[in-house]
C-alpha cells in the first residue's frame, strides 16, 4: 500500500475508482458470455424509465455508472501527467466518462436495429400470393383452404371467394381479410 500512499491524493482517488469497476466491469462481462446478465441484479431505488422518450434503456442503471466511471478513472490515471491543473482533469475525466455513457448508448441502438420481429400477422398477407390446398367453394358458399408464404414461412390458412369455385393447386391472390383467420382470395 505504499505505492498509493506516496501518490497525489487526485492521482491516488483515480486508481481507488478504476481498480474495482475495473474488476466489476471484468466481472459483468464474464457473466454476459455465459449468459448470466439477463438484468443487472440490482434495483434502483427510484425510477429511470424515462417514460415519454424513445431512450432503448434505462439512463441511471448499474451497467451505466460502471462505464463511467471506467472512462472516468482510466481517463484520469491516463492524463495525469499531461493535464497539470487538476480542475481541467477532473473536467476532462468527466468527458471521458460521459462519452462511454454515450458510446454505449449508441452501441446498443444500433445493436437493436438487428432485431427482426418475424412474428405472424395475418395483415401481411394482403395481396401476396397463394396456392389452393383444399378446393376454396364459388360465392363465399363454403371455405377451402390455402397455403401462403409470410416471412419466409408457410402457413395453412382458411380461404373464400366470391369468384367461381377454385380447384386445388390453383394460384391465387389474397384480397381481403373477411374475419379472423378467414382470408377472401381471388385466382389469377
Amino acid at each position: 500500500m505504499e505505492f498509493f500512499d506516496l501518490m497525489d491524493p487526485i492521482l491516488r482517488g483515480f486508481w481507488y475508482i478504476a481498480i474495482p469497476s475495473s474488476l466489476f466491469f471484468l466481472g459483468q462481462t464474464l457473466l454476459t458470455f455465459f449468459g448470466a446478465d439477463a438484468t443487472d441484479g440490482v434495483d434502483a431505488d427510484f425510477d429511470s424509465n424515462l417514460s415519454g422518450t424513445e431512450a432503448p434503456f434505462q439512463l441511471f442503471s448499474l451497467r451505466n455508472l460502471i462505464n463511467f466511471l471506467l472512462g472516468f478513472s482510466w481517463s484520469g490515471i491516463a492524463f495525469y501527467t499531461t493535464i497539470p491543473n487538476n480542475a481541467l482533469l477532473l473536467l476532462f475525466a468527466t468527458l471521458v466518462g460521459s462519452a462511454f455513457v454515450w458510446l454505449f448508448f449508441i452501441i446498443i441502438k444500433q445493436l437493436q436495429k438487428l432485431a427482426e420481429d418475424n412474428s405472424f400477422k395475418l395483415s401481411n398477407t394482403l395481396n401476396k400470393t397463394a396456392e389452393v390446398y383444399l378446393t376454396i367453394p364459388e360465392h363465399m358458399t363454403g371455405k377451402g383452404k390455402i397455403l401462403i408464404s409470410v416471412n419466409g414461412s408457410f402457413h395453412e390458412l382458411e380461404a373464400v371467394t366470391q369468384q367461381e369455385r377454385i380447384a386445388s393447386g390453383s394460384i391465387v391472390k389474397v384480397v381481403a381479410i373477411e374475419s379472423d383467420n378467414l382470408l377472401r382470395v381471388e385466382k389469377i
